[in-house]
């Protein structure tokens, strides 16, 4: 394990250079053409031969010179429509931003790719390297399955990995179980009929249609789900009209619903719809609940969970790998090839306020930084992880 780390150290600069790259070059959601490309001309350049997938999808495999099951590893590479505000020299400038730090899982499974190279006579089987669009969209993950990513050869178990600003550098931390949310993300459209702000009576007021839709929502959760439940329904978009003295003809919200329990999830969606069509109706207007995109919640396959932080404390040590039950409301789209095949998602942590006063801000906030000196780390375990589940799961 030593050979591992020390190998991927001699490296950084180079893991580095990957992430500062595709730092620089954000791109958001399906379509990802300068991200896709340096990726795959990196891989030809380590000897790979990868292959497109989907809009933006890259897999690469590798194999050992004896037979074996099929390890899967996966980065995404998407980053959101966030303007950075960073002070790095190497920061974004076209209003979007990796602020999520998928340059970072991307810059890490690269540095694998060239590990695995370098320890290929060590491999039993075969190591399939999965770069994936959309992950914020929550597509990517549904899409590749979809087209096949787990075939040909057959994957049997999978890894990915991310990085967790305000957790102290090189820890890791692993759920047990469902330890992630699933989510819905939703968007209502009201419709009334415009008028003049003096005359109300002669129109019907899709904002106060709206507002009652927002309200009785929440009492979902408030008076139909168990306290002992966990679940979220977030608007965080609520646009309507653009004058101050005129009733406009429509209203768009936008949010989410997040729970750890799939059942509840797809019980607060048939609420949802409910409370809007009938909320409308009853003030006179039409609105319409539309499922943009979903994500089950996180389930861990605990078995591999113990099996593959073991693999990891031989990297960062026994007391920085921290396992733990239940979890938090994020959302994650690795989700989906947890309910196909024995699945393990961890977090890296990439530096807390202690370590540098320019680390620990909030995932996806326009000023996180993460620490680079990390990315030797997550390469390790990514290699290391695949290179001794193959051995010991012939």
């Amino acid at each position: 394990m030593k050979k591992f780390i020390e190998q991927a150290k001699l490296i950084k600069e180079e893991i580095i250079s990957y992430r500062r790259v595709i730092h620089s070059n954000p791109e958001v959601g399906q379509e990802l053409p300068k991200t896709k490309k340096y990726v795959m001309d990196k891989l030809v350049e380590f000897g790979y031969s990868p292959e497109e997938i989907c809009e933006s999808g890259i897999v690469a495999t590798i194999k050992g010179n004896k037979p074996g099951k099929t390890f899967l590893l996966r980065a995404d590479m998407d980053a959101l429509p966030i303007a950075e505000k960073t002070s790095c020299d190497f920061k974004s400038t076209n209003g979007c931003m990796h602020a999520c730090g998928h340059d970072m899982h991307t810059a890490m499974l690269l540095g694998a790719a060239r590990l695995l190279k370098e320890n290929q006579d060590e491999i039993e089987g075969t190591i399939k390297l999965v770069f994936q669009p959309d992950e914020e969209g929550f597509t990517g993950s549904k899409k590749m399955i979809k087209a096949g990513v787990l075939e040909n050869p057959k994957v049997d178990a999978a890894l990915a990995m991310h990085v967790h600003s305000g957790t102290p550098s090189n820890v890791v931390l692993c759920g047990l179980g469902t330890s992630i949310a699933g989510c819905n993300r939703f968007r209502i459209v009201v419709k009334g009929k415009g008028c003049h702000g003096a005359m109300p009576e002669t129109g019907i007021d899709p904002i106060n249609i709206a507002a009652h839709i927002y309200l009785a929502i929440q009492t979902i959760l408030t008076r139909e789900i168990s306290a002992t439940e966990s679940a979220v329904v977030t608007i965080g978009k609520f646009v309507g009209g653009d004058v101050p003295n005129v009733i406009p003809e429509e209203v768009v919200m936008e949010g989410t619903i997040r729970s750890l329990d799939k059942e509840v999830g797809e019980f607060i969606f048939d609420r949802m719809n409910e409370i809007v069509t009938s909320t409308a109706k009853m003030l006179r207007g039409e609105a319409e609940l539309i499922e943009l995109s979903s994500v089950p919640p996180l389930a861990n396959n605990d078995e591999l969970a113990h099996e593959l932080t073991g693999y990891m404390k031989d990297i960062v040590g026994e007391k920085a790998v921290v396992l733990f039950e239940q979890g938090g409301m994020g959302s994650e789209d690795f989700a989906s090839y947890s309910y196909e095949v024995p699945s393990v998602y961890i977090m890296l942590g990439a530096g807390t306020k202690q370590e540098n006063s320019l680390y620990g801000e909030a995932m996806h906030n326009e000023k996180v930084v993460f620490n680079e000196d990390i990315l030797p780390t997550g390469a390790a375990i990514h290699a290391y992880s695949a290179i001794m589940w193959l051995k010991n799961n012939k």
